[in-house]
Order: C-alpha cells, then sequence, then structure tokens
C-alpha cells in the first residue's frame, strides 16, 4: 500500500491538476483575491483529507491499540464503494456551510467523492485486493490485476474486457473530478468566486435600479397627465 503521501500527491497532480493549473496560471497574472485562496484551499483540504479517508482508522487504531490497522470502521471496509458514502456526504455538508447553494455543495460532493477513489486506484494499481462491492460481494478483488496479463488464446475476450472496465474507471473518475471541478470554477480558466459573486451582485442592482427608474418614470407621466 502506498504511503499517505504518496495519496496526497496523487491526488493533487492528478485528480486536482486542472483545477491547479488555472488557478496557478490566474494566480501568476494578478487575478485572484484572498477569496479567491481561501475558495483554493478550502477545496485543497476537502480533496487531501478525502483522498486518506479510507485509511482514517489507523489513526485511532494506533493510539488505542498501537497498531496500524486500517482496512475495517467497525464490519464495514474502507476501501469499498460504500465507504465513498461518508466523504461525499460529509463534503456535501461542508458544502452547505461555505457556500450555501445545494449545487456547489453537490459539486464539492463529487470532487471529495473522486479524491476517495483516486486511493482505491492507487490502492488497486499497487496490487491490493479491495472490497469494492461490499456488501454485494465480500471477497477482495484487484481490478487492475487483469491489465497485465500475457497474451493467452483462452478467456482472450474476458480479460480484453476486464482491461476495458480498468481504463473506464480511471476515465470516470477523472470526468467526474473534471465536471466537480468546472462548475466550482476551476477549469482550465479559473473564474474567480469573489468577481462572480460580484456580477451577480451588480445584476441584481442593475434591475432594481431600473425597475426603480421605471416606476419614477410613470409616475411622472401619470402626475402630467392630471395636471
Amino acid at each position: 500500500m502506498p504511503y499517505p503521501i504518496v495519496h496526497i500527491l496523487f491526488f493533487v497532480f492528478c485528480i486536482f491538476l486542472p483545477g491547479l493549473y488555472g488557478f496557478m496560471q490566474s494566480a501568476l497574472r494578478g487575478g485572484v483575491s484572498r477569496r479567491d485562496w481561501w475558495h483554493f484551499f478550502v477545496l485543497l483540504l476537502v480533496g487531501a483529507f478525502c483522498s486518506l479517508l479510507p485509511d482514517i482508522p489507523a489513526v485511532w487504531n494506533y493510539f488505542l491499540y498501537g497498531n496500524l490497522n486500517h482496512c475495517m470502521a467497525g464490519p464495514v471496509p474502507t476501501h469499498s464503494l460504500v465507504f465513498g458514502t461518508v466523504a461525499f456526504c460529509g463534503a456535501f455538508i461542508a458544502g452547505l456551510l461555505v457556500y450555501r447553494h445545494r449545487d456547489k455543495a453537490l459539486a464539492l460532493g463529487m470532487f471529495a467523492e473522486t479524491a476517495f477513489l483516486s486511493h482505491l486506484l492507487l490502492d488497486d494499481i499497487a496490487e491490493g485486493g479491495l472490497t469494492y462491492l461490499y456488501p454485494l460481494h465480500n471477497e477482495p478483488m484487484s481490478v487492475f490485476s487483469y491489465v497485465n496479463i500475457e497474451f493467452s488464446g483462452v478467456n482472450f475476450l474476458y480479460y480484453n474486457l476486464a482491461g476495458i472496465v480498468s481504463v473506464f474507471f480511471i476515465f470516470c473518475v477523472l470526468l467526474m473530478s473534471l465536471m466537480a471541478l468546472h462548475y466550482l470554477g476551476f477549469g482550465f480558466r479559473y473564474q474567480p468566486f469573489q468577481n462572480e459573486t460580484g456580477t451577480n451582485f451588480d445584476k441584481v442592482c442593475l434591475n432594481s435600479s431600473s425597475s426603480s427608474r421605471g416606476i419614477q418614470t410613470a409616475d411622472a407621466d401619470a402626475v402630467e397627465k392630471i395636471s
């Protein structure tokens, strides 16, 4: 199993790469503010924490029992898709508190889920048997073990399909990350969080001012007709 620092680096430089590139490009041009940095660190901290979440039982096992067992949280395997709901729901609640916007909270939850899945990807590539499908299938399995198969005429179609599934798994994780980052403004071109909010506020102000001007004009016309 890879060390925690490897999981964090894999998340930052692979999963979070589009957001990192777009934000740093804007920062070098001086196009970000202090609030944008706060927005950036929220995503970075949420993603880094969720990329280590499957190994979180090692923390209390170390202090309580003096070991680093990290594959079970009670009866539930932490390296499973079911346990990934903890990352999604936790980030969704945090998103509601931070953004006060349901769709942005859902995007943050999706981003946290991709960080969680990146941990499973890296562990699986390191040939660690994971209980992906708990509780439907409790035996450890490795998706990427089928990628490195000697050429053989036996089960040729089966091994090719397994390899395609492995690549498709990586594609789905990266696509989820791109979609979540794009909605949160962290695409290849960063959309400043503060400016976006200010633009919405300016639109509201313009609409209200135009409405008030229309009312004043209507009142003036009515006064002229009466006089």
